[in-house]
């Protein structure tokens, strides 16, 4: 079947059927865009288009991302958005076939997260509550938040200002899929805010970005992930950590792990992260391997047993 749509065309109807009908996030449309043009890039060297692209044409270009060394968790990421892209272009008519259907999916196994003490994350909080200009008490309550209630950073940069005009102790967040959760946020994230709303004004620019927490000048009209991740390090060297060990999401890490280790149960925490399934909050059983040993040497009757003389 010969295709109406050049790459581009059928990528920008890809995005909007996105947008529309499975309404993903920003952060998520991006990422399918990136992807779909890693591909055409490839692909392009060799004149071939939307409808004549092989199997054979997708393995080329997947081992071409192996000899990038690209991790094998971004490869099925990649892999994905471009089943996805296909099977559009089969909905739309413009193939007789999804030829990405029998792309295999690397194998790789569920990394541990990154590790910050909770001394770590106390000598962070402690260096940034001592810049007192507006751009350090943004980051204080950006921190304060993001430590007191796990949010994604796609969350919690997004955060709508409304949220906070009653002083809430609970949060609405609408998180990935468009699900909605109720996280708790404690009093030192709230005190953290309020002095923050002082100087909001500062980095108000426009009326577009009134609607944000945390305004910014961007076409997003609030502070960006990756600025953040840029302030986050930045952060890290004034307070003797190693730059590379700091990102939002080791910050929502040491939320989950921090809570599993004072005593909060799987659930909640899952709950309160957003993650659908289970499984996905169970990785963190896995840094705390020395307590759950010492809990069963600890409190087992055959452990208690052994020990007596």
């Amino acid at each position: 079947m010969k295709s109406t749509y050049t790459f581009d065309q059928a990528l920008e109807l890809y995005q909007e059927m996105l947008t529309v009908e499975k309404n993903v996030s920003e952060h998520t449309l991006e990422s399918y865009s990136r992807d779909i043009k890693k591909l055409a890039h490839y692909l392009s060297n060799d004149k071939i288009t939307v409808d004549t692209v092989s199997l054979e044409d997708l393995r080329g270009f997947v081992a071409s991302l192996f000899d990038h060394n690209l991790s094998s968790r971004s490869t099925a990421r990649i892999i994905s958005s471009c089943r996805g892209f296909f099977q559009f272009l089969v909905l739309e008519g413009q193939r007789d076939d999804n030829p990405a259907k029998q792309l295999e999916m690397p194998k790789h196994q569920a990394g541990l997260p990154k590790i910050l003490s909770i001394e770590d994350v106390n000598q962070l909080i402690q260096t940034a509550h001592a810049d007192l200009s507006p751009e350090g008490l943004r980051l204080t309550a950006l921190l304060e938040i993001l430590y007191a209630t796990g949010l994604r950073v796609s969350e919690l940069i997004s955060l709508p200002f409304s949220l906070f005009r009653d002083a809430p102790d609970m949060l609405l967040i609408r998180g990935k899929g468009n699900k909605e959760r109720y996280v708790p946020i404690g009093h030192y994230a709230l005190d953290a805010l309020h002095t923050y709303l002082k100087v909001r004004d500062v980095f108000i620019y426009g009326t577009k970005t009134h609607q944000y927490l945390f305004p910014s000048r961007g076409l997003s009209g609030h502070l960006t992930r990756q600025r953040f991740g840029q302030l986050l390090k930045e952060l890290a060297l004034k307070s003797g950590l190693a730059p590379e060990k700091l990102s939002p999401h080791v910050i929502r890490h040491a939320f989950a792990t921090h809570l599993l280790h004072n005593g909060a149960d799987l659930i909640s925490i899952q709950k309160m992260l957003g993650h659908s399934d289970l499984a996905t909050t169970q990785i963190y059983t896995h840094v705390l391997k020395d307590k759950l040993i010492e809990a069963v040497t600890t409190f087992h009757p055959l452990a208690q047993y052994k020990k007596k003389p």
